[in-house]
């Protein structure tokens, strides 16, 4: 039975570009996919999809049990969505924003008035309530956005990116938020690169890459796949990296990282704390001065270079965001018409991957 987000083959083109190659989703009722890619993977147009803000080019998707493309008016009865930007009114107080999007979901005046007050201070933001939302910071806007999301408790939630421009404290403190939802039987779907997000948050994790699904499964099974462990030294002169990384490969058992701006060296491996000590020895032995060195599993970083060939991209603040035909616009994220933003879709050769 599918689940509670269910896609089979799906397939949209922008101009040359091919954002989404056959994508297959099935999220069991109940828990958190974490959906992994770099930027212009197709994360977001697949979000998009899903919510019925684009229409796929072929392929089927159901979310809550109803089809996206017959029954789109009673998919979004059934769904929330926080996208890449904050979507409020900068005119409304952040009070105000709430009231309004609970009455857009035709809860009473006074349901709604409760519902904005206990987000409020969920998120952070009751001393600056009844302020206009154009004086906001941008995490405060984001947080805001995050509540809006959150004013109704829809069966299925997705999720864009929804961390990004927050500070530690409050993005623990949507972890907590996202935890209880999902205890509470809410379905999510979350895009994120924060990799530690997806490690602790998500049941089940896909990576995409070039608009396809290039694996799949938990984080541990993932890590699983990668390899073993990893050895990590710290060198203390930059001139000793590329000798560090030719004892590494010695024992190594695939491809090393060098990280020439923290001095860092590391190489998959097996054998354990009895390997590390061999790995000193030969390292003293050739005259290598080194500040760390470390033993350590696999992470979701490692999963990915492994998988896409380069580490996820950092996220930034600019305000000039690739569209999914290559160019680019200058957006300003108090005008957009949606709770989605844009994904970056670059055009560029597909690879396939067995997962």
């Amino acid at each position: 039975m599918p689940g509670a987000i269910y896609a089979e083959g799906l397939v949209k083109t922008f101009g040359d570009v091919r954002a989404l190659d056959g994508v297959d989703l099935d999220v069991p009722e109940g828990t958190v996919l974490g959906l992994l890619g770099p930027n212009g993977a197709g994360k977001t147009t697949a979000v998009r999809v899903l919510t019925t803000l684009i229409q796929p080019d072929s392929g089927s998707a159901s979310v809550a049990g109803i089809d996206v493309l017959k029954k789109p008016d009673q998919v979004r009865r059934s769904i929330g969505l926080s996208g890449q930007f904050a979507a409020v009114d900068e005119y409304l107080t952040g009070r105000e924003n709430l009231r309004m999007v609970g009455q857009l979901y035709q809860m009473s005046a006074r349901d709604a008035k409760t519902r904005a007050g206990e987000l409020l201070e969920r998120f952070d933001l009751g001393d600056a309530a009844d302020r206009i939302a154009k004086t906001y910071s941008g995490g405060m806007r984001r947080r805001l956005d995050l509540a809006a999301a959150l004013v109704v408790s829809p069966p299925v939630m997705f999720m864009d990116e929804p961390t990004t421009g927050l500070d530690p404290r409050n993005r623990q403190g949507l972890w907590e938020v996202i935890q209880e939802l999902v205890a509470g039987g809410t379905t999510l779907l979350l895009t994120t690169q924060y990799l530690e997000e997806a490690d602790h948050l998500a049941h089940d994790i896909c990576v995409v890459d070039h608009g396809r699904v290039i694996a799949r499964g938990t984080s541990d099974q993932l890590k699983a796949r990668t390899g073993g462990e990893r050895v990590e030294v710290v060198v203390r002169d930059p001139e000793h990296i590329a000798p560090a990384d030719a004892v590494l490969r010695g024992f190594g058992k695939g491809t090393s990282t060098v990280e020439k701006h923290t001095r860092r060296v590391t190489m998959p491996v097996s054998g354990g704390a009895k390997l590390l000590a061999e790995v000193i020895r030969e390292l003293d032995g050739r005259g290598i001065e080194i500040d760390d060195i470390a033993l350590r599993r696999p992470t979701l970083d490692d999963v990915f270079i492994s998988l896409t060939g380069h580490a996820a991209e950092a996220d930034t603040d600019e305000t000039d965001e690739t569209d999914e035909t290559g160019g680019t616009n200058k957006t300003d994220e108090t005008s957009k018409p949606d709770k989605t933003g844009g994904t970056s879709g670059e055009p560029g050769a597909q690879q396939e991957v067995t997962s």
